[in-house]
């Protein structure tokens, strides 16, 4: 259904999925106790990659898909920074899609159409992505992943996981990180539960107490045993436990020996540590999903959990050219196997009203279990979808905990009896105010704006997220509770609670400290990021790296506003500048324009600025001939694709647009260049073709 979303839809179901995604992840990586299933929670990041391929202009600054696992909560373990990033891995859910990840390699690297693309394909097993470093052959450090950057000191808990050598033998070099997962065996989870179970019987009979069993803390899976197991404050806990080990790659390392993944991992094994039994060598992609499909038939009786099959390419050259995206390598791909399904009764409709004023349908389910996971709620979309499958309150649904949205009907059992159809409310359940949906949209929209208090609290918890201005102490029930007694009515008013400190310290639950170190989060932000401030405001179609290209672009807050005023006054050349800007398309422009010529709007922005004082907007850059310049690319490129190379200009502290403009400083024209070359001529832009670009890269180092 992503085709038919409006932006805003967009924009709003991504804020919904990444608080959902960033919870799960700290259950997950944090608290080692998970509320959904590893399919479950896939889906949730599928369906949040598939709205920003859709949608690139509204990826968030707080998306998943620029995060590694979750940053380490309170703990009794000290804290290691990765030298090397710990990343994570893109999935796949279909053969199709694993062939246009072979395709999409092809394309990056400029492939010739004969030339094969050899890939390593493995197991994936379900544990906790664990870091060894070995200097000189000893093992001197080992750490868990944590947000990627940051994880937790387990030297000692290791030393007692008999795959884990504590040195390594043969010719190994001076300092390699081996990477790989701590699992545990499915026998040895059935057997650790119930020897939990029986030492909490003993403990309670020596007391002479009556024994609960349903009281007793044991392990819901494999994967949480193995986690809660290795972090561990005492050691000696550890070594109760029966942890094992497989290696899957490697971090910082002085010298990689191979110039193969394959060939890596057979050094790895030789040196003493395992690798996956099921580690081969594919060809190409016949060989790559026959290799899955052989993985998925021993699924069941493997001894150990698994959740997919990893590709990688194979050569380590082409691995460094491919590089990374935000949080996974381009060379890298996990195939998930599919989700389950399960059949249950539609209990109840209720409906929800987001920050853009959007009715979501929200099903209630009678709770079904899918995997191993109770099911109880589901999303329907919007009215067309309700429509579509015909749904109505009491009628037998199949679910799926993957795909497009997670849980999602894919089957309506009992559409064909008689039964008043579902009536989709015409006025909003929060402020009654007439719900309708634009022409050419599918979404049903309150029209009450700012007087409906779902899309005012909703704006104002936006505005104080981590990706937007980040202030600490504000959560969702203070917004409530405060907007609630008139006190929050526009983000500005935030700045003017200090005059209510009185008032709050009166409050239940509000002692000195906790008022003065929110009053402190609020002053803090007083010269907030101008890019966080205007992701914050909550325009349509601008998320967050959408604000930061505008304010890389801009600078200031009122560049910005003059230009998207004339652009709304039908300014060509305003217009022309905003589109210049890659990534801005016509809807943006619009949406600006639109926000800038309302009065109310106007109000809000002036308000918020009389209030704060954003810098001037910095861009980060690094030394080198294009640092801070803005480049095109044109024409065909030869020995790269125009992928590697925007990604080339980044890395060099450059802006890549899209089009020619008086604001571009370098033109990098190949075989073919058409308008763009002309118009740089034009305007006097410096030119080169793909050799100069290559010696501005080699130089640069």
């Amino acid at each position: 259904m992503t085709v038919d979303l409006s932006e805003a839809d967009a924009a709003n179901e991504l804020m919904r999925l990444a608080k959902e995604i960033a919870k799960h992840d700290k259950l997950y990586h944090a608290e080692d106790s998970p509320e959904i299933s590893d399919a479950e929670y896939d889906a949730l990041v599928r369906r949040n990659a598939e709205l920003e391929a859709a949608f690139p202009h509204l990826v968030r600054e707080d998306s998943p898909s620029r995060k590694v696992g979750h940053a380490i909560a309170s703990s009794p373990l000290s804290k290691v920074t990765h030298e090397v990033r710990m990343m994570s891995l893109d999935n796949a859910f279909s053969d199709e899609e694993v062939a246009e990840f072979v395709a999409r390699v092809r394309r990056f690297l400029n492939l010739a159409e004969d030339e094969s693309v050899a890939m390593t394909a493995e197991d994936k097993v379900d544990g906790l992505s664990c870091s060894l470093r070995y200097e000189d052959g000893r093992l001197v450090r080992a750490a868990t992943r944590g947000d990627g950057q940051v994880g937790e000191d387990v030297t000692a808990n290791v030393a007692h996981i008999d795959d884990i050598p504590q040195e390594l033998h043969g010719d190994v070099p001076a300092v390699f990180e081996i990477r790989g997962e701590v699992y545990m065996a499915k026998a040895d989870f059935v057997a650790l539960n119930q020897r939990l179970l029986a030492e909490a019987e003993a403990e309670a009979q020596s007391k002479g107490a009556e024994f609960d069993p349903a009281k007793v803390r044991q392990f819901a899976n494999p994967r949480n045993a193995a986690a809660g197991s290795l972090r561990q404050k005492d050691p000696a806990v550890t070594a109760k436990r029966p942890l094992r080990f497989w290696a899957h790659g490697w971090g910082a390392a002085s010298e990689v020996p191979a110039q193969t993944q394959f060939g890596m991992m057979q050094l790895i094994l030789e040196w003493g540590v395992p690798v996956s039994r099921a580690l081969v060598r594919c060809g190409g992609l016949d060989e790559m999903l026959e290799h899955y499909r052989a993985i998925a038939g021993m699924r069941p009786d493997l001894p150990y959990d698994i959740d997919g099959v990893v590709y990688k390419v194979d050569r380590l050259d082409w691995q460094q050219r491919l590089g990374f995206v935000a949080k996974a390598p381009r060379w890298a791909l996990a195939h998930k196997f599919p989700a389950e399904k399960a059949e249950t009764v539609l209990e109840a409709i209720d409906i929800q009203v987001g920050r853009t004023g959007k009715l979501t349908p929200v099903g209630r389910l009678r709770p079904v279990l899918v995997g191993g996971v109770t099911v109880t709620n589901v999303t329907l979309h919007n009215r067309d979808e309700i429509e579509r499958l015909g749904v109505r309150e009491g009628d037998r649904v199949v679910i799926q905990r993957a795909g497009d949205v997670i849980p999602q009907v894919v089957e309506n059992l009992t559409r064909d009896e008689k039964r008043k159809p579902y009536v989709f409310p015409d006025h909003c359940p929060e402020c009654d105010s007439e719900a309708v949906a634009e022409e050419g949209e599918v979404d049903v929209r309150c029209t009450g704006g700012l007087i409906c208090p779902a899309q005012r609290t909703e704006r104002l918890q936006h505005f104080v997220s981590r990706a937007a201005l980040d202030i600490e102490g504000l959560g969702e029930k203070t917004i409530a509770d405060f907007f609630a007694r008139g006190w929050l009515e526009s983000p500005a008013d935030i700045f003017r609670l200090k005059a209510r400190r009185d008032e709050i310290l009166a409050l239940e639950g509000w002692k000195e400290k906790s008022v003065d170190n929110l009053l402190s989060a609020i002053e803090a932000k007083r010269e907030p990021d101008a890019a966080r401030l205007l992701f914050g405001l909550g325009i349509r179609h601008v998320g967050a790296v959408t604000a930061r290209d505008l304010m890389k672009y801009f600078t200031a807050l009122p560049a910005l506003r003059d230009v998207a005023e004339k652009a709304h006054a039908g300014d060509e050349e305003a217009v022309g500048e905003l589109t210049a800007i890659d990534g801005i398309g016509p809807a943006v422009v619009e949406a600006l324009g639109d926000f800038f010529h309302e009065d109310h709007n106007k109000q809000v922005w002036e308000d918020i600025l009389s209030q704060v004082s954003p810098p001037p907007y910095v861009v980060e850059t690094r030394d080198s001939a294009v640092a801070g310049k803005t480049v095109v690319f044109t024409g065909k490129l030869e020995t790269m694709s125009r992928d590697e190379a925007k990604a080339q200009a980044e890395r060099l502290g450059a802006k890549a647009a899209g089009s020619v403009s008086a604001k571009t400083d370098l033109v990098v024209a190949g075989p073919g260049a058409g308008s763009k070359l002309k118009k740089a001529a034009e305007l006097g832009i410096e030119v080169i073709d793909e050799a100069g670009w290559a010696e501005i890269v080699k130089a640069a180092g």
